[in-house]
């Protein structure tokens, strides 16, 4: 039987770009971003006694990464980028209907709006549905997935100097942690696994409305370079 869906609303997200976005929630805690709820739903009656709960399930589209053609296999990054597994056990982006879900921490109500931290979505995602985080049921005790078992490994990551104070100056301007957003994101390595870049290559990335440009001096660390206004 064929069905439809709509957004119930939009993120407004720290991540401009696919680049550089955790592979997974919470694993940068300030990456915050607001959920902007559309008609009706931009009622306070929809969000009544969220406020009661810490954390949301969000069920979203990937809204960059549709696809006309079904993948029944995937490489996902956690293995290398190298080797196939079926879509289904792992959480790439190429989903057969394009949707995702990311459990994120609710910092607070407004009719209208949640603000949301620890989030894994894009500027724009569109949201399909809201869920309460039910710790007793959504915490299964003696769960695995070898694939995944434990956090990606982290990368140390140093500063330029002069990129640290830029930091610290647009972070002061935004209201927002932006170091430790740049340091979070950074330290999990956000290049394809199989790339070994030479310490000439520059990266960048755009968090808010700072692009941000960084190498890898040596295998195994990041130095930011610069955090500069976007073009």
């Amino acid at each position: 039987m064929p069905y439809s869906v709509s957004p119930i609303g939009y993120v407004r997200s720290c991540f401009k770009e696919k680049f550089a976005i955790p592979r997974q929630p919470q694993l940068a805690p300030a990456a915050r971003g607001v959920l902007e709820l559309l008609a009706p739903f931009d009622n306070g009656d929809a969000v009544q006694g969220l406020e009661q709960v810490s954390h949301v399930w969000l069920l979203f589209v990937f809204h960059q990464a549709l696809e006309d053609k079904p993948r029944l296999k995937v490489r996902p990054p956690r293995l290398g980028g190298n080797q196939s597994v079926g879509v289904f056990s792992t959480r790439a982006t190429h989903r057969p209907n394009g949707l995702g879900q990311s459990v994120v921490k609710l910092d607070k109500v407004e009719a209208g709006k949640l603000w949301l931290s620890g989030i894994d979505l894009l500027d724009g995602t569109p949201v399909l549905d809201i869920k309460p985080y039910v710790p007793y049921a959504d915490s299964v005790t003696g769960a695995y997935n070898r694939i995944a078992d434990s956090a990606p490994a982290l990368i140390e990551v140093s500063w330029e100097n002069a990129a640290l104070a830029q930091s610290h100056e647009h972070g002061r301007r935004l209201s927002e942690p932006l170091t430790e957003l740049i340091e979070q994101c950074l330290a999990q390595d956000p290049r394809p696994a199989y790339q070994q870049p030479t310490p000439e290559r520059r990266y960048g990335v755009r968090f808010w409305d700072v692009d941000v440009h960084w190498h890898y001096p040596q295998p195994g660390c990041i130095c930011v370079l610069a955090v500069v206004p976007a073009d």
